[in-house]
């Protein structure tokens, strides 16, 4: 007997490495596991790993998630655990240094904030936020009718402090830490508990490049960031699943709403000094 036997749980971006453990810990727990991701081959993967249902959803389409949500309906039943998963950062949402100075205006190789692109800044905000709204207006349709219902975000470290380079990527994840908060407050009379993960540095097939040379060797950025972390080191995914298993299971907290954790490794407590 698992503890989430008979509930069905919806992860977006569920093709990745981090919501893709995910999946495969609330299917070893019991659930009844919709893996979805724009990448069908992604999901279809991580979804065949344990006998889970795979389904190709886009996120910022209307149409997509509600054609999604009757497949999951029809095949599974309806969601009880709906996990916000999907997200990224994009190089035009992007500069290319830390710092400005005023002969960056003079250089054409440089991104500065004066040359971020419109349309790839509201991508990443839209991916990260609205890709996190819409999936909730779709799913939580059905989660309203019943009890004891859960919905994870997934927010960052970014949230509790920006870092360097990536505006887009940074607000938009404070913007899903604060959506979490406001959706717990108007779900709360319904039965639905909505929390989030504020995951720390875990090595992704979407960082990789940038937190590892090709010889496997950190970069620079990765020492830096290690250098702010007090465990020396970069998370595993599955030290993430025991915060996931706490937030989902009512039995241990059915009187946690709208908190945002980090599992960081210590980064969010360290000032540096």
């Amino acid at each position: 007997m698992g503890i989430l036997d008979g509930k069905v749980a919806v992860v977006t971006g569920g093709g990745g490495i981090l919501c893709g453990a995910f999946a495969k810990e609330l299917a070893r727990n019991g659930a009844k596991v919709a893996v979805l991701d724009l990448n069908f081959d992604n999901a279809k993967k991580v979804a065949d790993s344990f006998g889970g249902l795979a389904v190709s959803a886009n996120v910022l389409d209307s149409a997509s998630l509600e054609d999604a949500r009757k497949i999951v309906n029809e095949k599974l039943g309806t969601c009880d655990i709906l996990i916000n998963g999907a997200g990224g950062n994009n190089p035009k949402g992007t500069t290319s240094k830390e710092y400005f100075d005023i002969e960056d205006l003079k250089n054409n190789d440089i991104t500065t904030f004066f040359d971020l692109d419109q349309k790839g800044v509201e991508f990443v905000f839209n991916l990260n936020f609205i890709g996190t709204l819409m999936p909730t207006q779709a799913f939580a349709k059905d989660m309203v009718t019943k009890k004891d219902s859960v919905i994870i975000n997934v927010s960052s470290m970014n949230a509790f402090c920006p870092l360097t380079k990536i505006p887009a990527y940074s607000g938009a994840k404070a913007a899903v830490s604060n959506f979490t908060q406001w959706l717990a407050v108007h779900f709360s009379r319904v039965g639905i508990r909505v929390n989030a993960i504020a995951p720390g540095f875990f090595v992704t097939d979407q960082n990789r490049a940038l937190l590892k040379n090709e010889d496997g060797s950190l970069t620079e950025r990765s020492e830096k960031i290690l250098s702010q972390t007090p465990m020396n080191r970069f998370g595993e995914a599955e030290e993430l699943l025991g915060t996931l298993m706490y937030l989902v299971d009512n039995n241990v907290s059915s009187f946690v709403n709208g908190v945002v954790i980090p599992v960081d490794g210590g980064f969010s407590a360290y000032s540096g000094v």
